[in-house]
């Protein structure tokens, strides 16, 4: 794993897999959610604690209309560019965290977006959210979110589909709380 002062890693390679893996399947069997794998994946981040542990999960993954889940609990049709714009969209998915640690990695999620949204050239995340997750990052951050449809039962939980503007975001990280790892650290290098 890397040093004790990195919070995040890019997955990339089987061993970080294998903990990617197990973290988001732990979070989701104990929530009672159905698994689920993506076929088209951009990136794949760990939360690691200080000492090098791996707790957490990031997905992220290209928008396809007319495929993605998203989808079935979003009115869509709300929001056009998100079809026509479909290469500036990326989900958001797998963000677990394994409840030993819950509640501590938030900025390290938040921040996992903010440089893929810069890497990727990202306008919008698209992702559906626990309802007090989605409460915890609009008071805690302040992003521009469009709630595309109501609370739903999706999958095991209730769910909020959300569209955050990500532009500003990435642009201005201090403005909107979010502490960014410098980004070398944070996207390259070997364990």
């Amino acid at each position: 794993m890397k040093g004790d002062d990195e919070m995040l890693k890019r997955v990339t390679t089987e061993q970080d897999l294998a903990y990617y893996n197990f973290i988001w399947m732990t979070a989701w069997r104990e929530k009672g959610y159905d698994f689920e794998f993506s076929p088209a994946v951009l990136e794949r981040w760990l939360v690691v604690t200080p000492g090098g542990e791996p707790v957490g999960t990031a997905e992220f993954k290209p928008f396809l209309p007319g495929v993605s889940a998203f989808e079935s609990v979003a009115d869509i049709g709300r929001m056009p560019e998100l079809v026509r714009d479909r290469r500036k969209v990326a989900e958001i998915d797998k963000y677990a965290v394994l409840p030993e640690h819950r509640g501590k990695y938030v900025d390290d999620l938040v921040a996992a977006a903010v440089l893929v949204a810069r890497e990727h050239g990202i306008r919008w995340f698209v992702t559906l959210l626990e309802p007090t997750f989605c409460r915890a990052i609009r008071i805690l951050y302040h992003p521009p979110m469009t709630e595309l449809g109501p609370r739903t039962f999706y999958k095991g939980d209730d769910v909020i589909p959300v569209v955050i503007d990500v532009r500003d975001v990435a642009a201005r990280p201090e403005r909107y709380n979010v502490k960014l790892p410098p980004v070398f650290e944070a996207v390259g290098g070997a364990c």
